[in-house]
């Protein structure tokens, strides 16, 4: 089997596993506990914070640990628009991941104003849209990297347009994978994840400006800083941390490698397969590629995902959050894809791991199963 799914979740790193070993078995310490095992605990809980933080140029009193990504984009948008009455409008981009947009439906339903912000065919945002919303009391999301599409968001020119909003960003997709640096970017809340950059599932973080009153919508307990309750889970926390120290030690070479294999499979895929449109740029994060069929429409799409994974290549049409429903991605929809293409898109997304025979594996399979479609 051909792992080609990198942006749904990736492998464990061989050093994450032994840095988490020890934690799993001897140092069970809870990190709340005044005795040694507590205080062994507390001091690698802020190890990780101070590590993890300083990777985007944070400060450690501004980031806390949450179980993934999705928990922190609930965290941001639920927190600012309840207890802490930080925002009573929401903005986001039509093209956000369903961690966002799915909470920000919830705010909807309760009586909060929200607002899409649309999107061109490129992926662009409508920036006449985003000037709109700028406003006190707003909370505006935009991801950091597209997660179906590698687009890359220009924050700081988005951040400028709307100076007096609450501007959250949704980095899982591009942490440790491009520069983030929370100061350059002037974003108040930023989500990441470690099971993106071949940590472990489960934990995730977020960054909260300084001097924002954010209050908690988690409750039950003190840790982090008041801000989300439950006990810290040690192996994960330390995992998270050398995920992160991996991915910057290695990151000049895993970028280079994965523009590499995706630049080769892009020319095989146009040179074997007619008729494709690609809905990633060539300016784009580094791991992802995706490509739809412009016949779609004389095709069946839910089953190109199908034939791939019987021929052994494992990848998706969007988010692995809905991939298994077979929807159309609403990522493609909002930028003009017809309903049959935007359900026919194949997303492939390689990493550390990946060779130059998957690459070309994958490529063959897709267009010898094609092939079999269009002449059915």
């Amino acid at each position: 089997m051909i792992y080609l799914d990198n942006s749904a979740t990736t492998q464990l790193h061989p050093e994450v596993l032994e840095a988490m070993m020890p934690w799993l078995r001897d140092r069970f310490g809870n990190a709340s506990s005044a005795h040694l095992y507590g205080r062994q605990a507390r001091v690698a809980v802020e190890q990780a914070r101070e590590e993890i933080a300083a990777a985007m140029n944070a400060h450690p009193a501004e980031f806390i640990f949450t179980g993934g990504g999705t928990e922190s984009n609930n965290t941001v948008i639920k927190s600012c628009t309840g207890e802490s009455a930080l925002a009573d409008r929401i903005a986001c981009s039509s093209v956000e991941h369903h961690a966002v947009l799915e909470p920000a439906e919830d705010c909807a339903r309760r009586g909060i104003s929200v607002r899409s912000i649309g999107v061109d065919t490129l992926g662009n945002i409508h920036t006449h849209e985003l000037a709109e919303c700028n406003a006190p009391r707003t909370l505006v999301s935009v991801m950091h990297v597209n997660n179906e599409t590698g687009y890359v968001f220009e924050l700081a020119s988005l951040r400028g347009m709307v100076p007096d909003a609450l501007f959250h960003t949704d980095a899982v997709q591009s942490f440790t994978k491009i520069p983030l640096d929370v100061a350059a970017l002037g974003v108040d809340f930023v989500s990441v994840s470690a099971h993106k950059i071949h940590g472990p599932q489960g934990i995730g973080g977020l960054f909260i400006r300084k001097g924002i009153d954010f209050k908690a919508h988690q409750h039950g307990g003190g840790q982090e800083r008041n801000r989300r309750a439950g006990t810290e889970s040690l192996p994960l926390i330390v995992g998270f941390q050398h995920a992160v120290r991996i991915a910057l030690r290695d990151a000049e070479q895993t970028t280079a490698h994965c523009r590499e294999l995706v630049a080769l499979m892009r020319s095989g895929i146009q040179e074997r397969i007619p008729q494709i449109r690609w809905n990633t740029p060539v300016h784009a994060a580094p791991h992802i590629l995706n490509v739809s069929f412009t016949d779609a429409a004389q095709l069946d799409g839910d089953a190109i995902l199908q034939l791939l994974d019987l021929r052994g290549i494992a990848c998706s049409n969007g988010s692995a959050c809905v991939s298994g429903t077979m929807q159309p991605s609403h990522v493609l929809l909002a930028m003009g894809r017809e309903t049959a293409e935007s359900r026919a898109a194949v997303r492939f997304s390689v990493c550390r791991t990946t060779t130059t025979h998957d690459v070309l594996e994958a490529v063959d399979a897709l267009s010898h199963i094609m092939q079999e479609l269009r002449s059915a």
